[in-house]
């Protein structure tokens, strides 16, 4: 298969250079600056409107799209979601100042969280139009604080465990399996029911979530039959809520081609939900699907140079300017990623070789074992599947500065986040 189809849809290979939007990325980068992570919006923008289509072809009832605010966010990704109309799952506080400034309504911030603090959870209540619970001790404390505030309640969606994850690469991408720390059994979301019922809290809903980056749907219908199952036993109402979670997958490698194929999965969550409903006699709910890293991880690329070329033995290391601290991925769980090189990207000099980055760490490593052409000191390398939970799982380790990020358009290339500098990392210290 061809790498390519990896990038971004307009993604091309023009006089023996990679280009996005028709934008030279060797300009960009000298423009701006390595590493460097480009968005295109063409390829977020197909993305959401393929859920939004495959959502009206398969489902009679009303659904919504939930875009992951973990995977990226900024002020200008959150201002793009409503675009699209799209709620915006955030965690904890800062996620919702980040929706609030980007203009989501307050109907459409959804809030998750496995220990909500008391700052999370007043946030949430001011900002939000519905709290995911996670837990009977949060559900108390929503309780407590309520009456507290002028606010008036978000909805209350409880969050099923339901003891069956789907097929991940990893087991640290799964949190549906009955030891996993998310969510509440089928017991405890009795409980939670029976508490939001004596105390008058606005319950309306059951989430769930199986695993991140899976392509078989098949897991969902154990789950989706369960929540049916305490749906209908808790006694919900008839304009009731729905949410399978998501995470459906994206390709990261060749090896993993062609692209999963969003509609087989949301038409197969939507049969499961329709199937189920009518043969308890429950009435159809209001879906939400969580596509999560789908929505957007195909349309960011990376940007790195090399710096230096180290043979050892049969392995050679290209080393660049980017690794684990703008894409922890590899150090974490073994993501397995795929490259071009911007110029001479169909190079017929091939041999094996490791991408690693600069920092201090034996796991800064972000490619093992790929064919490659022949690459030079100076060379800029693209990775593709950069725009989820790269940026938003990275850090300062040995004072790196988060690298600058740009929207891609035809005719325009966008600045939605400037690259840090060293009087940003200093800012936030205090002196003896």
């Amino acid at each position: 298969m061809n790498r390519i189809q990896l990038f971004p849809l307009t993604a091309r290979v023009e006089n023996n250079t990679l280009t996005i939007a028709d934008h030279n990325l060797s300009a960009l980068a000298s423009e701006y600056g390595t590493p460097l992570y480009l968005y295109d919006r063409a390829t977020m923008d197909t993305a959401a409107e393929n859920y939004k289509f495959a959502l009206k072809k398969n489902y009679p009832m009303s659904a919504s799209i939930t875009y992951a605010g973990k995977a990226f966010l900024n002020l200008a990704a959150a201002q793009w979601t409503q675009l699209h109309d799209l709620f915006v799952d955030c965690t904890g506080e800062g996620e919702i100042a980040m929706a609030v400034a980007g203009g989501v309504p307050r109907k459409h911030i959804l809030v998750h969280g496995v220990n909500k603090s008391n700052l999370d959870l007043s946030a949430a209540i001011q900002y939000a139009g519905t709290i995911v619970v996670d837990n009977l001790t949060e559900l108390l404390r929503i309780a407590e604080q309520y009456p507290a505030t002028k606010y008036k309640l978000p909805d209350l969606w409880l969050r099923l465990l339901p003891g069956v994850a789907v097929q991940t690469h990893h087991a640290h991408t799964q949190t549906g399996q009955h030891d996993s720390k998310f969510g509440m059994t089928s017991a405890e979301m009795m409980e939670a029911a029976q508490f939001c019922k004596i105390n008058h809290l606005p319950l309306n809903g059951i989430h769930f979530h199986q695993g991140s980056n899976f392509r078989d749907a098949s897991p969902i219908k154990e789950a989706i039959d369960l929540a049916l199952d305490l749906a209908k036993e808790i006694g919900l109402p008839d304009e009731w809520h729905f949410s399978p979670g998501g995470g459906w997958g994206v390709a990261y490698h060749e090896d993993e081609l062609p692209q999963p194929d969003s509609n087989e999965y949301v038409r197969a969550i939507a049969e499961n939900i329709i199937h189920g409903s009518t043969a308890r006699g429950l009435t159809l709910p209001h879906l939400h699907l969580e596509p999560g890293r789908s929505l957007v991880a195909r349309a960011g690329v990376a940007l790195y140079k090399v710096g230096a070329i180290k043979q050892r033995g049969n392995k050679v290391w290209l080393l660049t300017d980017g690794g684990m601290t703008d894409n922890p991925r590899h150090a974490m769980y073994g993501a397995k990623y795929s490259c071009l090189a911007v110029s001479n990207p169909d190079g017929k000099e091939i041999k094996q070789v490791s991408i690693a980055g600069p920092y201090c760490e034996s796991g800064d490593v972000v490619i093992e074992d790929l064919l490659m052409p022949n690459i030079e000191i100076g060379d800029l390398l693209a990775i593709p599947a950069a725009g989820a939970y790269h940026l938003s799982m990275s850090s300062n380790y040995n004072g790196s500065r988060k690298p600058a990020v740009l929207l891609l358009e035809k005719g325009q290339a966008r600045l939605i986040q400037r690259r840090e500098t060293i009087e940003d990392l200093m800012r936030r210290d205090v002196s003896l």
